[in-house]
């Protein structure tokens, strides 16, 4: 048990630090400001930086691949270590879940940005939409 979550805390270290960096460009932290108050800090690597690395698109695929797919297996291991009774296993399953899950929570943030950015984006999307709809319509006219 303690060699699996040992294991599970260097593979999330990994991909929270070095992975995600470097394969998509993509980085988040926590940062404790001088008044203790703490700050989550999302990043995502500017495309025009000089001399920065373009992550190709395989490279992109297989790193969300693995990001969705080990959070969801860990689910399976929770359901099977609760239907199967077998509760001294939970706490190595609760901490895959955790660490998983906290992975994928914190590359999906840095790749949608803020919920601010996200509320603009698609106010943006279907102003766009409903320009075009219009134009589309006075041309036709």
């Amino acid at each position: 048990m303690v060699a699996i979550i040992l294991l599970l805390s260097c593979d999330f270290w990994t991909v929270k630090n070095i992975t995600g960096r470097l394969m998509v460009g993509l980085r988040w932290w926590n940062q404790v400001d001088d008044d203790g108050k703490s700050h989550w800090v999302f990043e995502a690597r500017q495309s025009s930086a000089k001399g920065a690395k373009v992550a190709s698109s395989a490279e992109s695929r297989i790193f969300w691949l693995g990001l969705v797919v080990c959070p969801i297996i860990w689910v399976v291991f929770a359901f099977s270590t609760l239907f199967s009774f077998n509760i001294k296993w939970l706490a190595v399953v609760v901490m895959g879940v955790v660490l998983q899950g906290a992975n994928l929570y914190g590359y999906v943030r840095c790749k949608v940005g803020n919920k601010t950015n996200l509320k603009s984006m698609a106010t943006n999307y279907l102003g766009r939409q409903l320009f075009r709809q219009a134009a589309s319509t006075e041309n036709e006219s």
